[in-house]
């Protein structure tokens, strides 16, 4: 059983030893390596990704050829390209891992199927979007309204250990700002 998964449900909802046996089983274990990328932009995504060791960014990259860093996930973080796994339309995001990395997979089919079977697995799903779009909207209400270096304080203070395991470069990318802007930023400091 993937015990440590199974605590972050029962952290929101309660489930009996059966059901939490049944999660399990539908939760894929994957290892991948730094560099490789387990979702591609223009696939249709299938899998809800939850880290369960290393880090993983999602990003788009523009016409130009430019990344931007959409989220920096690392352990006990959800990672998905959810506009392609909800609508089963082809995505603009890749998921890369940023360092060798242990992460469990769940298939489209395996979460409609537990939905059916364990109704209280919906409630954990529902609250997980809610945080998830809440979070989206406080980011980008940050970058519009909140200095490049307070967001990168808060960053760092929320997520401990980020500068030394993510290269500085995509840390900025999520920011919105250059990695020269980021040097300075942290100069300061």
């Amino acid at each position: 059983m993937h015990t440590h998964l199974i605590e972050r449900f029962t952290e929101k909802i309660s489930l009996t030893p059966a059901e939490q046996e049944r999660l399990s089983d539908c939760f894929k274990l994957r290892h991948v390596r730094k560099k490789k990328s387990i979702v591609q932009e223009g696939e249709v995504c299938r899998i809800l990704i939850f880290v369960n060791k290393g880090s993983f960014r999602s990003y788009t990259i523009d016409e130009k050829g430019v990344e931007h860093v959409l989220q920096i996930a690392l352990e006990n973080h959800w990672v998905s390209d959810l506009y392609s796994f909800i609508t089963r339309k082809p995505g603009q995001v890749h998921i890369e891992a940023l360092e060798d990395s242990e992460v469990l997979v769940l298939s489209y089919e395996d979460l409609q199927g537990l939905y059916q079977e364990i109704p209280v697995i919906e409630r954990y799903f529902r609250l997980l979007y809610e945080r998830a779009y809440v979070a989206l909207q406080l980011r980008l209400n940050e970058t519009l309204s909140v200095p490049a270096e307070e967001r990168y304080r808060e960053l760092v203070a929320n997520q401990p250990g980020i500068a030394q395991r993510v290269a500085l470069i995509h840390i900025a990318s999520y920011l919105g700002i250059t990695p020269e802007s980021l040097s300075r930023i942290r100069k300061h400091m």
